[in-house]
């Protein structure tokens, strides 16, 4: 009787050491890392022969009401935050060269350190950019009042346009639009899985998926001969 009292007192406290070492490992801190491949324009997997089109970046405007309330500090932010991203979508895409025109002064100070004589290049035209349309929306639902669970679902949605403009002529000579969604949901079931809070990064996903599409319109009219790379 005594031996069969000792083996449960046994087992039970192997039993909370395996517990108690299971909660101490579970507190403990971990950290973790991963790269996450970035998506480029299409047109940068066609292949293309011709001569890149030097191009500089003129304004790129947030017209939407998005951001821009009674409340504003005055930066635009969505603004600059497509301008940042129309940049790399355009130089890798492989049909242009994007000169920096905001650095000027940096690179003039550079260029004396080095000793170098510094020659900008110019540029035959100039791509602007807005933002036509932007929004962001939360909806959610509840199965029996919430007991059987609840989801929820963050959508944002952008819509942006380029201009191309000859800089002798101030004509525009091509114009593209993009437009593009990300949607984020989550949903919890009988306490099982989470819900989110609100992400701030939905606006630079959906941006960049409008700013690659347009790209990409801009990159064929290239490839169409529409516009003639260094004329």
């Amino acid at each position: 009787m005594y031996m069969k009292g000792s083996l449960i007192i046994k087992t039970w406290l192997f039993g909370f050491s395996v517990v108690l070492i299971a909660i101490v490992l579970g507190g403990c801190a971990t950290e973790s890392h991963n790269a996450i491949a970035t998506a480029k324009p299409v047109t940068s997997n066609v292949a293309y022969t011709g001569k890149k089109q030097p191009v500089s970046i003129g304004q790129f405007d947030n017209r939407t009401t998005y951001m821009r309330g009674l409340f504003s500090d005055g930066v635009d932010r969505l603004g600059s935050q497509a301008k940042t991203i129309l940049i790399g979508h355009l130089q890798s895409s492989g049909r242009f060269d994007v000169m920096d025109r905001e650095n000027l002064q940096h690179l003039a100070q550079e260029s004396k350190y080095s000793g170098k004589q510094q020659s900008v290049s110019g540029a035959d035209y100039v791509i602007t950019g807005d933002v036509v349309e932007f929004g962001r929306k939360e909806t959610g639902d509840m199965q029996l009042f919430g007991i059987l669970g609840s989801g929820k679902k963050q959508v944002a949605y952008s819509k942006v346009t380029l201009n191309m403009v000859d800089v002798a002529t101030s004509k525009v000579v091509s114009s593209a639009s993009g437009a593009g969604e990300y949607t984020l949901s989550d949903r919890e079931v009988l306490g099982f899985g989470g819900t989110s809070g609100y992400d701030s990064t939905l606006n630079g996903k959906v941006l960049d998926l409008a700013i690659r599409e347009a790209v990409d319109r801009l990159a064929e009219s290239i490839d169409a001969g529409v516009i003639k790379a260094n004329k």
